[in-house]
């Protein structure tokens, strides 16, 4: 069977042990792929067929759009997005049964920060995945941010799109929780495939810190506590700068299976870690070059206004579908944040800096750590 890229990726992802005609029972549908015959059903859920339920979309008399449909009826857009209340959180998708979600497009008004998206598998009482809906797009900083890679796609307009493939056995929900004072809308569709799942593939996970400044001569901890089986895939960092000077010397280092003082993977400077080199700096005009390519990107740099927007911040991902991190007991993620001072010294620094670290594995998977406050969520 000749495997392509794509295919390859999907199996990276998903599990190496994964036999024919379990990838093409509908869960690793690649381009090479795409003439195979599956038993698979497709669904889609959406605010005009919020069940996903064959034969039920756009059966909607009430919504967001019937006041603009009142001269046309029925099936005519009358409910193509949701409200959701200041504290209010509304069930995005509940999926009973078995297979993947395999893309989320979502459109949210309002304070991204504020909006905290959680993912649920198969009935567990604590979220799988739980990130500021920015955050887990990689737009952390509240701004858009055009992006163009395998995972995630920001696309005009603020559109967001996450192509992880998400297995689920029992069960798979998505809330989305409006923790700011004013009503947002949620424009959404999450398209997934009911079929049977390999027994190797794991379970997606995404979870979110934010540290404020970092502690002097402290690491940044992006992820630590993961007991279980699985595979690390990805890393979007949101880093404001502090300080004057270049500020991406520190190294990311992975604790693999009981690793101690010392990890098994270390890099050898941030944007390194990222794929780019010498500062991320174009040497024509000798500013930040923002980049998005398939696995990693530099896709905003917010430069000062010279008046309130004073802090250089930094937008950053690394995807690794080529490359994931395998681990068989216990996972542990830091990075530095270091740049440099006088005398040609290094110079921890005290940064702001918010994370998503992307994982699949095995379940039950550790309580996340709390999710910080509103107020030490917000961007200032």
């Amino acid at each position: 069977m000749r495997r392509t890229l794509v295919t390859l990726i999907l199996l990276m992802v998903i599990g190496d042990g994964m036999n024919a005609q379990e990838q093409f029972n509908g869960l690793g549908m690649g381009l090479g792929n795409l003439s195979r015959l599956s038993r698979a059903k497709t669904r889609s859920i959406s605010a005009e067929n919020p069940d996903g339920e064959k034969g039920k979309g756009g059966m909607a008399t009430e919504g967001t759009g019937a006041n603009a449909a009142r001269d046309l009826g029925k099936t005519w857009k009358i409910a193509p997005c949701v409200r959701i209340k200041p504290k209010q959180t509304f069930t995005v998708a509940d999926i009973p049964g078995e297979g993947a979600i395999q893309q989320i497009w979502m459109t949210p008004t309002g304070n991204w920060r504020y909006t905290i998206m959680r993912i649920y598998w198969d009935d567990e009482q604590t979220p799988s995945v739980e990130a500021p809906i920015g955050d887990f797009f990689a737009c952390g900083w509240g701004q858009y941010a055009q992006i163009s890679s395998l995972a995630i796609c920001v696309n005009p307009g603020s559109a967001f799109n996450c192509y992880w493939e998400m297995p689920f056995r029992k069960r798979a929900r998505i809330t989305v929780e409006n923790i700011a004072d004013e009503e947002m809308t949620l424009f959404y569709q999450v398209n997934y495939t009911l079929t049977d799942v390999p027994k190797d593939a794991a379970y997606f996970h995404a979870q979110f810190r934010r540290v404020n400044p970092v502690p002097y001569k402290s690491v940044y901890t992006l992820l630590d506590g993961v007991k279980g089986w699985g595979q690390y895939i990805g890393t979007y960092m949101a880093w404001g700068v502090n300080s004057t000077g270049w500020w991406g010397e520190g190294e990311i280092k992975f604790y693999l299976d009981g690793d101690g003082e010392f990890p098994t993977i270390c890099g050898t400077g941030t944007e390194d870690y990222f794929c780019g080199s010498y500062n991320f700096e174009n040497q024509k005009t000798h500013q930040y070059q923002e980049f998005t390519t398939p696995y990693a990107g530099l896709p905003q740099v917010i430069r000062p206004d010279g008046l309130y927007q004073s802090q250089q911040r930094f937008g950053l991902y690394r995807w690794h579908i080529m490359d994931p991190i395998r681990f068989d007991r216990d996972l542990r993620v830091t990075i530095q944040a270091l740049g440099w001072r006088s005398g040609g010294r290094y110079l921890p620094l005290q940064d702001d800096i918010a994370s998503v670290a992307f994982w699949y594995q095995t379940e039950p998977h550790a309580p996340f750590p709390a999710l910080p406050d509103r107020d030490v969520l917000e961007v200032k």
